[in-house]
């Protein structure tokens, strides 16, 4: 541990300051106050309080101020001790020019000078941020082209999206892409579980709605047909009461349907609301979908390499008040998302900081050294990039204007637009310091990474 560092002493007309370095970010001042102010400022309350005041047996504004200080006293005088402390500490820290991170622990002192009151505030302040020349820092940078192979695809979705279903004839057997409604039962050990016995269920074979041992049995059966089969379930299920184990199944197709996808031609892209309602229209369409949704993913992947390279160039002391903050934050979302999925006593789910403080210790890490690169490089966002970025994101929906109404009418819309645009300036800015390695994905690829 440091020794303590003392820096002159600040005067005020009412207080004494002095500045400590503890360790690190740690800072300790010391307050004195005049008892006088405190009684003064207590005085003036309870007068005010007299005014105002009801008391049974006093009329309004005619209560003795030894009564109202009597009932009162004890808790104005609280109030004013936190008020005049708080003032003190926010004056003290402004003069000695301090950047002050989270809460200061205030303790009175056991001793004091004559006729005053000393305290100690221990906190923290934020670091100073040192980023490494960036020109040493290497970022690996994605691109990725829209092909007729991913126009292909995505025109696939889009017909089995509007695809139709006829039933097949009674002996025909079960096969890919089509949809079986079957009732089935499954046992552990002999014993019915929660969730293994479902009547009239549908699901289309080879699309991996269920597991695959479970598919394998369906196909080749016929309408009527039964089958016992055994299924393990994976260690990962998440059905915790039988991952892992086996079961045997008994499953009895009761119905078998063809499906039928549309034809890709004008009416498939009327039906889609395409504008120029011809197969030309609707793969132009895709791809400026496709090109859109490749863009804001090549962004994610590389803003994340910038802020990889960021961290790993940057030196500071992580102010541990703002990673508790961080922490407790991620606590609560965690708690609140318990809840939302029905999870009961959510808000008492006991959750150790220790789970989340990596990831908030990178976060608070990231957004220092983010805005420091911001400050010391006018790396702010302008309002033509705030426009610009929500007129391309309401691009993409029905009716455009709607959706930059909708971003301008709320402070708080803006302001998350805002923090993605200073993001993508620092990106921008990063890139063209660093050794950037250039990297061409194909689309699947880009798309795999995204999702992992």
């Amino acid at each position: 541990m440091q020794a303590p560092r003392t820096q002159p002493p600040y005067q005020e007309d009412i207080m004494t300051v002095t500045v400590e370095t503890l360790e690190k970010l740690e800072r300790k001042i010391t307050l004195t106050l005049p008892v006088g102010t405190i009684q003064s400022e207590v005085d003036s309350r309870l007068k005010k309080l007299a005014r105002t005041v009801k008391m049974d047996g006093f009329r309004p504004g005619k209560v003795p101020m030894n009564v109202v200080a009597q009932r009162y006293g004890y808790s104005v005088h609280y109030e004013v001790m936190n008020d005049k402390v708080g003032e003190a500490f926010s004056q003290a820290a402004n003069e000695a020019k301090l950047r002050v991170a989270g809460q200061p622990r205030i303790t009175e002192k056991e001793e004091s000078p004559e006729g005053e009151l000393a305290f100690d505030a221990v906190f923290e302040v934020f670091p100073e941020v040192k980023i490494n020349d960036l020109s040493t820092a290497e970022v690996e940078k994605l691109s990725a082209e829209v092909g007729d192979d991913a126009i292909d695809k995505t025109l696939d979705i889009l017909r089995k999206q509007r695809r139709t279903f006829a039933q097949r004839a009674q002996d025909a057997v079960a096969q890919d892409d089509d949809r079986v409604t079957v009732d089935f039962e499954g046992k552990i050990d002999g014993e019915p579980f929660q969730g293994g016995k479902a009547e009239d269920f549908q699901f289309v074979v080879g699309e991996g709605q269920m597991l695959k041992e479970f598919e394998d049995a369906v196909r080749g059966m016929k309408s009527g047909d039964s089958r016992t089969f055994p299924l393990s379930f994976p260690a990962d299920y998440h059905g915790k009461d039988v991952a892992g184990k086996q079961a045997d199944f008994l499953v009895t197709v009761k119905k078998i349907e063809a499906s039928h996808l549309p034809e890709v031609n004008e009416q498939l892209a009327k039906s889609l609301g395409i504008a120029e309602a011809t197969v030309e229209g609707l793969r132009a369409d895709i791809k400026r979908n496709l090109e859109r949704e490749v863009k804001f993913r090549l962004l994610a992947r590389n803003k994340n390499a910038v802020m990889d390279a960021l961290v790993a160039n940057a030196e500071l002391d992580l102010p541990n008040a703002s990673v508790q903050s961080e922490v407790s934050r991620m606590v609560e979302g965690a708690r609140a998302e318990l809840k939302q999925r029905g999870i009961k006593d959510a808000d008492k789910a006991p959750i150790p900081d220790e789970v989340f403080r990596p990831q908030a210790e990178r976060r608070v890490r990231l957004g220092l050294v983010v805005a420091e690169l911001v400050r010391a490089n006018n790396l702010q966002a302008k309002p033509e990039q705030i426009k610009a970025h929500i007129d391309e994101l309401a691009a993409s929906y029905e009716k455009p204007a709607d959706v930059v109404r909708w971003y301008f009418s709320d402070n708080n819309r803006l302001a998350e637009v805002e923090a993605v645009v200073i993001e993508n300036n620092v990106t921008d800015f990063v890139l063209g310091k660093a050794k950037v390695n250039e990297k061409s994905v194909s689309f699947d690829e880009l798309m795999a990474q995204q999702q992992g």
